[in-house]
């Protein structure tokens, strides 16, 4: 039987916490957004930029291709605040991060309710 994107993701966020932008802010940040979203809607200034599509590889410490902010913070035991554009990709990834040894969170509202809450955030370049 399969299942849709729409379940997957709310199997996602059923196995991971949400927070609010303002409590994210203080902590270490993963955005999985696509390069060209942060060009275009802003970058939150510290955060790591790892796109969705290639964040098993950038987590694993196997893999010559570890993210070294990123494999620091499971070292650590850090909680992963993961932001995308509205929370369905951070979900994603945030399940994904716990499977594979992490703590994380995502972001509630992602991009647009950081954005709200009036929270800094840069365009590149």
């Amino acid at each position: 039987m399969s299942i849709s994107a729409k379940q997957l993701i709310e199997e996602a966020k059923s196995k991971v916490e949400s927070v609010s932008p303002e409590q994210a802010q203080e902590g270490l940040i993963l955005d999985v957004r696509e390069p060209g979203e942060l060009t275009s809607e802003g970058q939150v200034d510290g955060a790591i930029h790892i796109p969705r599509g290639i964040l098993e590889m950038k987590a694993d410490e196997h893999t010559a291709a570890g993210e070294a902010r990123l494999l620091e913070a499971r070292r650590a035991g850090s909680t992963v605040h993961v932001l995308c554009a509205s929370g369905a990709r951070a979900a994603l990834a945030a399940a994904t991060l716990k499977q594979m040894g992490y703590t994380a969170t995502v972001i509630e509202g992602g991009m647009g309710a950081w954005k709200k809450a009036g929270l800094p955030v840069s365009k590149p370049g």
